[in-house]
C-alpha cells in the first residue's frame, strides 16, 4: 500500500466509547463455565464486528486502530492532583472485562493502542496530527466532546451509535465556537465529570460569548477588567490561574512519542483461527456462529456446561410500580427531553394506543415510552371530546392538552428508525404496522412476547397481562376499566387523557421490565439462536405481508354464498324427508332427538345438559354405519360453515381503502412454531372438497399479475425420514418415488407397478397418521375399517419401519426426562403433561412425538420467509400469504419464471447451513389468475 500519505484514510476508534456503550446497553451476562462477567465483551465484539462489516465499501479505511486509556495516573494528575478525582469506581463486574476487550481487539486483527501516562485522547490527537500532516484523511469514531478540538483540516468525527458525522458545523453548534477555540471554552466552563475546575458559574454558552467577544482565552484574561458584569468580571480576575490550569487539562497532547508508525496501522483481514479461538473461549455461541458465517468458516465448538432449566426464574429489577411518577407529554420541550433520555439509554420500550385492533383501519390515539423500570410516559395525540358536547361521547374535536400527531412523529421518527437504538415491544408486529401506516419504519426491535415464546412454548400464554402477573407479580390495569365491555364499550380515543396515560405508560413500563428479565435468560435457556433467527426477524416480514393483503373478488364470493344457500336448502329438504318431518337442522338438541328418540338409532349419549351428543365424530360414525340422515347433516354443516366463515364473512373483511383482505398472523400461538391466521383465518379453508377449493377462486391477482403458489412436498414425512433414520423412506425421497406407493409396497408386499388406489390410500393415511401418533381407533375411523384391522396395519408399519417406533419411544423418554422436546433448529416445545395419567397422557405423548417434526417443518418455512425479501428484492413479486407449507406470491405476468426459480431456491435450501437433511426438500409450483388455479 506504500507509506501513509495522500489518498489514505485513517480510522481511530475510541475504545472506551465502545466498552461503556456495550456495558450499559445489555443486561448482565456471565460465562456459563465459570460465571465470569462477559456482557460488555459480547457487546464490544458485536460492535467491532459491525464496524468491520459496515466499512467494506469504496470509502473503507486504509488504516485503523482501536485506542484505549491506560490504567493509572497521567501527566494531567501531575498538573492538577484532583483531576478525575470525582469519578465513581468502575463497576465490579466491568473490571475483569477490560483486559478481555483488548484481547478481543487483537483477535479481530485490529491494532490495539494504549500508552502509560497518557489518555486515549492524546494518542488519537497525535495520530490525527501525523496523518493530517502526511496528507491523509482521519475519521475519529467517538462522541467524546474532548476530541472535538481536533476536527477540521481533514479530520472529522463520527458518532458510531448515531451514525452521525461531526464536522466543524456540528462543533460550532455544540460549543458556540469553532474547533480551534473549543479548548478555550472548555477551560472556562470546566468539566464536572473529569473534575476540571474552570471558572465557577460560567457555563458553555457564557464561555462561548466571552471567547467570541474577545477572540481567545489569553486576550480575555488580559482584558477581564473591561467586562461590564461585575460578578463575571470578578470571577475571571480571581480564578485566572485556575482557568489556565484547566486549559492545560483539556488540551490534548499531539506530540506524544510513539513506538509505532502510521504504516503499522494498515487494515488487515481478521485471522480466523485466533478469532474463533477467542470467541469460543468466551462461549459466545450466537456471535461466533454469525461471525463464522460471515467469514465462511466453521464456528468453534463450545461445550455445554449449563445445568439450568428452561423457565426463567430471575426476578426483574425491583422498582415499585408508581403510577404517579408516569408523565403525560403535552409539549415539544418535554418530548425532546424524552428523546434525549432515549438516545442516552440506547433503548426504549414503545407501545401504541389505537381505536381498533385492526391495524389496517385503526387510528393512532397515543404513544407510550419507557426508558427504565418505573420511568415511563404517555404522548396523547388523538383523544376526542374536546368541547364536551356533540352527543353521547362528546365532540369529535380533539381534546385539549395534546400535541399534533405530525409534530410528535417528526420528533420521534429519527429515534424510532435509528439503527443504534433498540425498540422494545410486546407484540411488536402490531406497533410496527401502526407506525408504518404513518410513515415510520420502526427498527431494530426486541419483542418480549416472542422472547417468552422462545423460552416457554407449551408452559403458559405469552400475553402481557399473563407475563406481568407471572414474572413481575403485578396485575396491570384492566382495559375494561377504561373502555367498558360489550355493546356499551367505547373506543380508546374517548378515554380521558389522564386515565389513558396511566394505563398506556404502565404497558410500556411492564414491557421494559419484562425485557430486562427475559433478555439475559434467553442464553441460559439456550434459545437465543431460535429467538434471533426464527422469531424476531419474522416480525417485519409478516408485517409487510399483512399490509400487502390479497385481493378478493366480492362478486365471486356473493355468487358462492347464493349457491351455497340454494344447496343448503336442497339438503334441508332432503334431511326433513329422511327425518319424516321438519326441524331446525342447525339445532344439535333437535337433531339428537330426531336421531335417537324418533329414529331409534343406537349409541346415543347424553351430555350434562341432557341433550344427545351430535358432534362431527358422532355423525361420522353413524354415517359410516350406512345412515343417510347424519351423512346429509354433515354435508349441510360443511356448507353452512363455508358460507358463514368464508363466503359471507370474507366480504366484510375487504378493506374499503385497499380493496384487499388483510389477515393477521399469530407468531406465538401454536407451541410447535406453526403460524396461525386470524381476522380472517385463511389457513383453514377446506381443500378436500370441491366447495372448499372453489372458495380459493375468489382470491385473485391484480390486473397484469398472476398468483404464484409454491408448496413443500410432503415436508413432514421427509423430516420424519431424516430424524428417525428410515433408510427406505430416505431412499424413496432421494429417488423421487411415490412415497405412499412405496410404503404400501413395503407393508403389503405388493409391487409398486401393481399398486391399486385403495391400497395406496391406506398407506397414505398411515404415513400421515403416524406423524400425529394416530391410534388404531383414529385410523379405523379415517379408513372406515374395523379397529382390529387398523391395529394390524399400524403394527405392520412399525415392523417394516422400526426406526419410527424407536424415534417415538426415544422422543417420549426425552420429554419425560427433560420436560420438553426440540426441533432440529433448537426450538423448545415444553411437555408439562407428559407424565400425567388418563386421557391427557395420551394427548401429551402424541403431541411430544409430533412436535419435533411439525416444529422443524415450521422452522424451515420460517427460515424461507425470513430470507425471501432479499431473494425477490429485485423482482416484481410480493409475498402475500403463508398457509402451512405453502407460500403465495403476486407476480407480474412476465416474471413468473425468474420468481419461481428464486423462491424455489430459497425454500429448498431453507434448512441450510444449520441443518443438512439426509433427504431433499422439494417444492411444487403453480400459477394462475386465482389461488385455486395456482395451487
Amino acid at each position: 500500500m506504500g507509506k501513509f500519505g495522500k489518498g489514505h484514510h485513517l480510522h481511530l476508534i475510541d475504545g472506551s466509547t465502545f466498552i461503556f456503550r456495550a456495558y450499559h446497553a445489555l443486561p448482565p451476562l456471565t460465562r456459563k463455565s465459570d460465571g465470569l462477567p462477559i456482557g460488555a465483551v459480547a457487546g464490544f465484539c458485536n460492535m467491532v464486528h459491525k464496524y468491520i462489516e459496515d466499512n467494506k465499501g469504496p470509502d473503507a479505511p486504509t488504516h485503523a486502530a482501536v485506542v484505549f486509556d491506560h490504567s493509572g495516573i497521567t501527566f494531567r494528575n501531575e498538573i492538577y492532583d484532583q483531576y478525575k478525582a470525582n469519578r465513581p469506581e468502575m463497576p465490579e463486574d466491568l473490571r475483569p472485562q477490560i483486559p478481555l476487550t483488548r484481547e478481543a481487539t487483537r483477535a479481530f486483527n485490529l491494532p490495539c493502542l494504549e500508552l502509560e501516562g497518557f489518555e486515549a485522547d492524546d494518542i488519537i490527537a497525535t495520530l490525527a496530527r501525523r496523518a493530517r500532516e502526511a496528507g491523509g484523511r482521519v475519521t475519529i469514531l467517538s462522541s467524546d466532546k474532548d476530541l472535538m478540538q481536533l476536527v477540521g483540516g481533514g479530520v472529522e468525527m463520527l458518532d458510531p451509535m448515531k451514525s452521525r458525522s461531526i464536522g466543524v458545523e456540528e462543533v460550532e453548534e455544540k460549543f458556540g465556537v469553532g474547533p480551534d477555540r473549543v479548548v478555550d471554552v472548555q477551560a472556562l466552563a470546566g468539566d464536572s465529570v473529569d473534575n476540571v475546575p474552570g471558572a465557577p458559574g460560567i457555563g458553555i454558552k457564557t464561555a462561548a460569548l466571552l471567547i467570541n467577544e474577545f477572540g481567545d482565552l489569553d486576550t480575555l484574561l488580559e482584558r477581564a477588567g473591561e467586562i461590564k458584569q461585575p460578578k463575571r468580571r470578578q470571577t475571571l480576575l480571581d480564578f485566572a490561574e485556575q482557568i489556565r490550569i484547566s486549559r492545560e487539562l483539556v488540551t490534548l497532547d499531539t506530540e506524544i512519542a510513539l513506538d509505532f508508525s502510521l504504516d503499522d496501522l494498515e487494515v488487515r483481514e481478521p485471522e480466523t483461527g485466533p478469532l474463533m479461538e477467542f470467541l469460543g473461549r468466551m462461549e459466545f455461541r450466537t456471535l461466533s456462529k454469525r461471525i463464522a458465517d460471515t467469514l465462511g468458516v466453521e464456528p468453534p465448538v463450545i461445550a455445554d456446561t449449563d445445568p439450568g432449566g428452561a423457565e426463567p426464574r430471575q426476578e426483574a429489577e425491583r422498582v415499585p410500580f408508581d403510577h404517579d411518577k408516569y408523565e403525560t407529554v403535552t409539549d415539544a420541550d418535554a418530548l425532546v427531553r424524552w428523546v434525549e433520555a432515549i438516545r442516552q439509554r440506547g433503548w426504549v420500550a414503545v407501545d401504541t394506543e389505537t381505536t381498533s385492533l385492526d391495524e389496517m383501519r385503526a387510528e393512532l390515539v397515543g404513544i407510550s415510552l419507557a426508558v427504565e423500570p418505573g420511568t415511563a410516559c404517555y404522548i396523547p395525540v388523538g383523544h376526542k371530546g374536546g368541547d364536551g358536547g356533540g352527543g353521547l361521547f362528546g365532540s369529535d374535536a380533539l381534546a385539549e392538552g395534546q400535541m399534533a400527531l405530525g409534530d410528535v412523529l417528526d420528533v420521534l421518527k429519527p429515534v424510532l428508525e435509528d439503527e443504534a437504538i433498540l425498540k422494545i415491544g410486546q407484540n411488536m408486529k402490531y406497533d410496527a404496522k401502526i407506525f408504518a401506516r404513518y410513515g415510520v419504519e420502526i427498527a431494530p426491535i426486541d419483542d418480549t412476547m416472542l422472547m417468552s415464546y422462545a423460552m416457554n412454548a407449551g408452559l403458559h400464554g405469552h400475553g402481557m397481562d399473563a407475563l406481568s402477573e407471572r414474572y413481575l407479580s403485578h396485575n396491570p390495569i384492566p382495559i375494561k376499566e377504561l373502555i367498558g365491555s360489550g355493546k356499551s364499550a367505547i373506543t380508546f380515543d374517548r378515554v380521558e387523557i389522564g386515565k389513558a396515560g396511566t394505563y398506556a405508560a404502565e404497558d410500556a413500563d411492564i414491557t421494559l421490565r419484562l425485557w430486562t428479565l427475559f433478555r439475559p435468560q434467553l442464553h441460559r435457556a439456550r434459545v437465543t439462536t431460535v429467538y434471533e433467527t426464527l422469531e424476531r426477524p419474522l416480525v417485519p416480514v409478516l408485517a409487510r405481508m399483512e399490509m400487502a393483503g390479497v385481493r378478493v373478488d366480492r362478486d365471486t364470493l356473493s355468487r358462492m354464498s347464493n349457491a351455497f344457500a340454494q344447496k343448503m336448502a336442497g339438503l334441508e329438504a332432503e334431511i326433513h324427508e329422511l327425518a319424516g318431518g321438519s326441524f331446525n337442522v342447525g339445532s344439535p338438541k333437535q337433531l339428537g332427538e330426531i336421531l335417537y328418540d324418533k329414529m331409534g338409532l343406537e349409541g346415543g349419549k347424553r351430555g350434562k345438559t341432557g341433550a344427545y351428543a351430535t358432534g362431527a365424530d358422532v355423525l361420522e360414525d353413524l354415517a359410516a354405519e350406512g345412515h343417510d340422515l347424519p351423512a346429509r347433516v354433515l354435508d349441510w354443516r360443511q356448507l353452512a360453515k363455508l358460507k358463514s366463515t368464508y363466503t359471507d364473512a370474507l366480504q366484510e373483511h375487504v378493506n374499503p381503502e385497499t380493496g384487499r383482505v388483510h389477515t393477521s398472523y399469530v407468531i406465538a400461538g401454536a407451541n410447535t412454531g406453526r403460524l396461525a391466521s386470524t381476522d380472517p383465518n385463511l389457513q383453514n379453508i377446506p381443500v378436500r372438497t370441491d366447495e372448499g377449493r372453489r372458495i380459493r377462486e375468489a382470491f385473485v391477482a391484480e390486473k397484469g399479475k398472476l398468483l404464484l403458489s409454491l408448496d413443500y412436498s410432503q415436508i413432514e414425512l421427509r423430516i420424519l425420514a431424516h430424524i428417525a433414520g428410515i433408510d427406505a423412506l430416505r431412499d424413496a425421497f432421494r429417488d423421487g418415488q411415490d412415497i405412499h406407493a412405496m410404503t404400501a409396497s413395503q407393508m403389503f408386499n405388493v409391487p409398486i407397478d401393481e399398486m391399486d388406489a385403495a391400497t395406496r390410500r391406506k398407506a397414505k393415511a398411515i404415513n400421515f397418521g403416524v406423524i400425529y401418533g394416530i391410534s388404531a381407533f383414529g385410523l379405523s375411523r379415517n379408513l372406515r375399517i374395523p379397529r382390529g384391522e387398523a391395529k394390524d396395519f399400524i403394527d405392520t408399519y412399525f415392523e417394516r419401519f422400526p426406526g419410527i417406533k424407536d424415534y417415538m419411544d426415544d422422543t417420549v423418554a426425552f420429554a419425560k426426562e427433560h420436560g420438553f422436546v426440540q426441533t432440529l433448529f433448537g426450538r423448545k416445545i415444553h411437555t408439562p403433561e407428559i407424565s400425567s395419567k388418563g386421557p391427557a397422557a395420551g394427548f401429551a405423548r402424541r403431541a411430544a412425538i409430533n412436535a419435533p417434526i411439525q416444529g422443524t417443518a415450521a422452522d424451515v418455512i420460517r427460515r424461507a420467509m425470513i430470507r425471501m425479501p432479499d431473494a425477490i428484492a429485485d423482482l416484481p413479486a410480493t409475498m402475500l400469504l403463508q398457509v402451512h407449507d405453502e407460500l403465495i406470491f403476486e407476480v407480474d405476468e412476465d416474471a413468473v419464471a425468474p420468481v419461481t426459480e428464486a423462491v424455489r431456491g430459497v425454500m429448498e435450501g431453507a434448512a441450510l447451513p444449520v441443518v443438512e437433511l439426509s433427504v431433499p426438500l422439494t417444492v411444487d409450483a403453480g400459477q394462475g389468475r386465482n389461488w385455486a388455479e395456482a395451487h
